[in-house]
């Protein structure tokens, strides 16, 4: 279960949340390291969704989702961590 779980690790480090998350929504640059859009998980007016470019993380601060790209991807597309990943 350690190799699973260092490929995990392995992919997550990999992985360009910015990017990942910019295919489903549309994202601006909000800083130096931030990013921010409309979030996917619930309807809003104003954008209230942000991505931290060096800590590969997401958060709402209207509905309170948040996490790494795997978590991102879990929950937009419906699917497990395995298919996630």
């Amino acid at each position: 279960m350690a190799f699973a779980s260092d490929f995990a690790q392995t992919l997550k480090q990999q992985a360009d949340i910015v990017r990942i998350v910019g295919g489903y929504i549309s994202l601006r640059k909000s800083g130096a390291q931030n990013y921010s859009g409309l979030c996917p998980f619930h309807k809003e007016k104003s954008p209230s969704f942000s991505v931290h470019a060096a800590r590969q993380f997401y958060h709402c601060f209207g509905c309170q989702a948040s996490g790494d790209v795997f978590s991102f991807v879990q929950k937009i597309e419906n699917i497990t961590f395995p298919e996630a990943v």
